[in-house]
This record gives structure tokens, sequence and C-alpha cells, in this order.
């Protein structure tokens, strides 16, 4: 490999320790200061933070390769995803060549494509968070937020003019709408307005109002939430006749709760799933209640659930659970249900008939993830492709025959085609078999090859063979690029996401540790050219190969993550996590959490490896002190040892990553993949 000249000395950050003692242990926290994220000593140190990493990163020809080549790849072509259907209108989310967000598209039948929404403004920090279409095609709802917030303000648009009413609700982040039946308004979730909580609550008290069009919102009458525990976030669904509100009352990524409300004046809501230790998600087939639901099936199962008679041994099963196969999502239309699953990793569809269970499968263009199912035009179906090789395609799919036809292909590009896609199985330190992806050049010679390896390993969900054009410029100069399906996710089930929560998190990173070093023993890379990237749980994760691993990895990104586990859900929307992770102010969560939090193990005078962080000032889900505090104790910590080389770069205009410009994408990504590429010497090791 060859010689990385050594970075020169980082900025000095101020130490003021505090000492908390937690279930009788004292834990010290030098740059608690640095959680105030709007004093002027953290903006000063985010400053001068940029400015080291402009003098160490800019102006290297690794960063400007890249920069070339996710322009070429980011910045031309056309990419669909988010559809949607209603009467015989066809919705989705495109984004074009030239523009900086995604805009809201609609086509009738087999019409052109005209712009419903476009949030593009002048400076194109406006983007579009989600919509919700009316059951007749005729109005859609959606939401606006700026600077990546995804603090969404939602507003109303007519199909058929464009125009946008008169109605603004703030505060609608990720809002579920449920349609009235006549149309004159719907159901919303919304969150509370400055000074209707206590301060610090305004991220919960995700709460269910109803809104007439036209009417001013201030007005909407609340239905359901008062009493309910703050960290519930609610999802909605109406019957098909509009007399019964169901909501989906999420705690957590483990366990939901379902109420059905009468829609009439002064209706009430009651119960119908309450008390299980598993999750719900629902559909409506002829007055029939669908859920597909984890109780008692890890694989998960869909059952027939009357609302008269909701107990668990009435449930009648329309598909029941699979060894082989974990269902992911479903979506129903005159009788007939379109089911998408997960084996081994790779996406599985079928169709099956609600009444007599015929079932017909679906074949996939190949190996890769549906990214959503829903009904389509005249009964059939929709569902969203990609792969590592494909980019999104929206396919209608026959509800009899399950025949697939592209209705909207976004741009591959050509090199994409030459790449190879395989899938590896390595045994974990406890004997667990973990299934990884490694994608490289089909032409690429015998290794040890630069190579980056990622993973995620929470919250239940999957990471697959998807499309990612953010990787393409490492893959395109020769770089290998691997993804584990650690445990915490939801590749195999329940069972899989349960095995790497609370107590059981450092089995996540046992998974990685051991991904990375199948890649060194098959020869595909060595040490030296063996880089992580992790980003969010995929961040914490990636403090775990710092603090624990630092012998394995050459090179470290570690984007927008959560490094202080006993302090991250007192932050931002936190408590939302502590069914994940846990919290330290219960004694029992405290010793794990301790036993792994990143920022509490950093050591004077360990050889970490080269890393590279950063965060956004506006992220609404990770509090970027996590980012500031953990790099400045690194820094500190290896002040001793010469050539250290600890960077993060702090992004202002942006938050967790929704929303952003497309040209700030190239901005950040042209320093994570040019940063590895340095390190990893890609274009100039063995090929």
């Amino acid at each position: 490999m060859p010689h990385v000249p050594p970075c020169p000395a980082a900025p000095v950050s101020r130490q003021d320790p505090v000492v908390d003692v937690l279930h009788g242990v004292g834990i010290e926290d030098p740059f608690r200061w640095l959680e105030d994220g709007t004093s002027q000593g953290t903006m000063d140190w985010i400053a001068a933070q940029n400015a080291y990493t402009d003098q160490v990163l800019r102006g290297r020809e690794e960063v400007a390769a890249m920069h070339r080549t996710l322009s070429r790849v980011l910045l031309s072509g056309v990419e669909y995803g988010s559809a949607r259907a209603a009467k015989g209108m066809v919705f989705f989310l495109r984004h074009a060549a030239g523009e900086s967000q995604a805009k809201l598209c609609v086509r009738e039948g087999d019409g052109p494509e005209r712009v419903l929404v476009d949030p593009c403004g002048a400076d194109g920090l406006t983007a579009l968070d989600w919509y919700h279409v009316s059951p007749d095609g005729a109005l859609v709802a959606f939401g606006l937020s700026r600077r990546g917030t995804e603090d969404s303000v939602l507003h109303v648009a007519e199909v058929a003019s464009g125009r946008v009413l008169a109605d603004r609700i703030p505060h609608a982040r990720y809002a579920s709408v449920a349609w009235l039946a006549d149309h004159s308004g719907f159901y919303y979730t919304r969150h509370p307005k400055p000074g209707e909580v206590p301060k610090g609550e305004e991220f919960y008290h995700n709460h269910i109002f109803l809104h007439r069009l036209g009417s001013d919102p201030g007005n909407d009458p609340k239905v359901f939430g008062d009493g309910r525990p703050m960290e519930e976030r609610n999802s909605l669904r109406l019957s098909d006749d509009g007399s019964v509100l169901y909501v989906m009352a999420q705690d957590g990524w483990r366990k939901t709760a379902v109420f059905r409300m009468p829609t009439g004046t002064g209706g009430r809501a009651a119960a119908l799933l309450e008390g299980y230790d598993a999750t719900f998600g629902l559909d409506l087939c002829q007055g029939r209640t669908l859920f597909l639901t984890n109780q008692g099936a890890p694989h998960y199962r869909i059952v027939d659930v009357d609302p008269e008679e909701p107990g668990e041994p009435y449930w009648r099963e329309i598909v029941p659970e699979s060894q082989s196969l974990v269902l992911r999502d479903f979506v129903v239309s005159s009788g007939r249900m379109l089911v998408s699953a997960l084996e081994d990793v790779s996406a599985h569809v079928f169709l099956q008939d609600v009444a007599t269970g015929r079932r017909t499968e679906v074949a996939l263009p190949g190996p890769g993830t549906v990214a959503e199912v829903c009904a389509g035009p005249d009964d059939d179906f929709l569902l969203v492709f990609h792969s590592f090789v494909q980019a999104p395609t929206v396919y209608r799919v026959d509800s009899l025959s399950g025949t697939l036809s592209p209705i909207a292909k976004s741009t591959t590009p050509e090199g994409a085609r030459q790449l190879a896609v395989r899938q590896v199985f390595y045994t974990s330190a406890d004997g667990t078999r973990i299934p990884m992806y490694i994608v490289a050049r089909r032409d690429l010679g015998p290794g040890p090859h630069p190579t980056v390896l990622t993973g995620y390993g929470g919250f239940n969900d999957v990471r697959a063979s998807a499309w990612s054009p953010r990787t393409l410029p490492w893959l395109f100069e020769g770089g290998v690029y691997a993804l584990a399906n650690l445990r915490g996710g939801g590749e195999y089930g329940e069972d899989w996401h349960r095995a790497g929560m609370l107590g059981k998190k450092q089995n996540v990173f046992d998974d990685f540790f051991a991904a990375a070093e199948y890649l060194v023993a098959q020869g595909i890379t060595d040490r030296e050219h063996l880089g992580a990237f992790g980003r969010s749980n995929g961040g914490l994760l990636m403090g775990a190969c710092l603090t624990q691993r630092p012998d394995l990895f050459r090179a470290i990104v570690c984007g927008v993550p959560l490094l202080d586990m006993l302090r991250y859900d007192r932050f931002l929307i936190g408590a939302l996590w502590t069914t994940e992770y846990g919290t330290a102010a219960n004694a029992q969560d405290f010793r794990w959490l301790h036993a792994y939090s990143p920022y509490h193990h950093v050591r004077k005078g360990v050889a970490y490896p080269p890393a590279y962080l950063y965060a956004a000032m506006d992220d609404g889900r990770v509090d970027a002190l996590h980012a500031r505090k953990m790099t400045a104790l690194l820094q500190e910590s290896m002040r001793a040892a010469p050539g250290g080389c600890i960077l993060m770069r702090t992004e202002f205009d942006a938050g967790h990553g929704v929303g952003k410009p497309i040209a700030a994408v190239v901005e950040e990504q042209e320093e994570v993949w040019g940063f590895l590429a340095w390190q990893l010497g890609l274009g100039a090791g063995p090929r």
C-alpha cells in the first residue's frame, strides 16, 4: 500500500469535565459543553473543525475524482419511486437531471406524466416528504419541509388543476392521513404546537385530529391521543364505507396496539388488538379486517380478525407463517392480495386469492428489493423494484397472472451492468450463520482490493440488494463494496431483530467484525485496504468498530451517528428508541449500554484508525452532539501520537439525510468516498 501522509495536528478542544454518578458508577464527560449546539463556543468549535477538514481533504485528487463521477451519476437521468394509484391514475415521485428535489407527478392511463407538486424553490432546500391521495384521485395531501428538518407542513392540492388549497397544517412530521368517504376532509396525525406540551416533548405526542377542508386547522378537534404514552406513533386507515377509523398505535419497533373508532359524532376509540408483544399491519378486503403480524409467528403471517370476536383464538389464517419466507408487506384489491416477502435477504412476491388461498408466484427481474406494494389501476397492483444493478422501476402487476409491466423506469448508468453481485454466508462469534452481499466489477482480478464494508443491524430494518448510486463511483474505480446482514434487522424475522437489540446489541457488532475477518480470510482484501462505513444506527456500529476493534480497519466513516449511549434518549426523538436500546435511567439497561457506548470507551494512547465523521445542524433525529463529542475525544486521546487523523464535517441547512438537495448530496459523498479512496489506496493498490 502506498504511503499515506499523516494529517496535520487537529484543533485543540477545550475540556470542561462533568462527572455523573449512574447506578453507583462515576461517568466523566470532558466535552459535555459541546452538547449545546447554539452556544458561541460550539459554533467556534464547528468552524475550526470544518476548516481543519478542508485543510486535509480539499484539493485531494481522490475527492475531485469522486466529485466528477458522483456528478455524472447523480446529476443525470431520472429516478422514480413511491408509487400510488387512484381511479385510473398513477402517482409517483420523479427526480430528474438538473432538479434539486423530487417532484410529485401523475399519469392518467397511458397519457403523459404531469407535474403535480414541485417543491423546488430558488435555494432547493424545500423537500416533499410524503403524500396521500384521496380514494377518488381528486385531491392529494402532501408534506413539505425545509433544510432537512422533516418537520412537515401539510398542504392539499387539487389533482385536476394542480391548484394548492389554502389549508396549511404545521408539525405534520411524516403524517398519516385518512381521507373521509366524501373527501370533504381527513383524519391526520401531527405533533404538538410549541407551548402545548412541556419543552422537549414537541417531538412526541403524535395525536390524531380531524380537518375539514377550508376550515381553520387551529380549531381541528383532537379525536385520539390524550392519555396515551407520549412515545407512541400512530398510523390511520379508514374503512371502505368511511364508517370506521382504524388506528395503529406503534410503540417502538416491536409492538402495536390497534383501535377501532366509529366516525360519527361522538365516536370513541375501542381497543381491537392490545396487549400483544407483537406488531400489526392492516389492510381491508370486502369488509374483512386483515393483519400482517408476528404474533405467534416470528416470520409473520396474515390473519383475518373479526372485530366482533377479536381474540387470538378466533383469528383465521389467510397466509400462514413460512419457515423459508419472511413476510414483509401486503396489499388487498378486489379479493386478491399481493404479498411481499424475503427469502435469504432477497425479495419474493406472490399473489393469493383471499377466499380460496390459491397462490401465483410473481417473477421478479432478479435478486433485489421490493420497496413497496400498493393497489394499482383496474384492480391490478403496483410495486417498486430495485437492486444493486437496477435503478428503481415502478411495475404494474397483473392481478390474475402476476405478470410485471414497467410503467416508470429510472435511468441505470451503463457501468452498473458491469458489476457482479454475489451472496456469501459466514459464521459469527457465537456460531450464527450471517449472509453478506459482495459487489465489484466483473473484471477485477485477485485481491486484496480496497474494500468498504457496511451494515446497519437495527429497528427491524432490512438491507438487501438495493439501488445505491452513491456507491457507484467507488465500484466503477475498482473498489469492492460489501453489505453484511446483521442481527437487529428484519432479514430473518422478529427473532433476528430481537437477537440484536437491548442487551443483545453486542451481537450486531460481533456479526460485523466477523464479516470483516471473512473478507480478509478470503483474500478479497486485507487490513491495510479494508474500510467501514455506516450512518445513524450504523454510525453507532462504526463507533463500536473504532473502540472495540481499531486493529481491524484501515479507515472508518461514521455518519450522523449515535455515540453517547448513556444520554442519547435526552435529545430530539431519542426517547422513541429506548425500546430498541434501553435507557441508562434503568440499572439493567445501564449495564449493557455502558459496556459498549463508544464515547465511553475511547482510551488515550490507542492507535485509532483514520476516521471521518459527519453530522448536520438541522438533524431532527440524531443530534449532532454525538459526532462533536466523539471527534473531540478521539482527537485529544491521540494528540500525543503523531499522525492521528480524525476529521469531522458539520453541514448547515441539512438534516439526517432526507430532503437534501442533490448538489449537497454530491458535496457530502465526494468527501466520504474521497476519504476512503485516499486511506485505502483506491487507484494505487493491487488489482
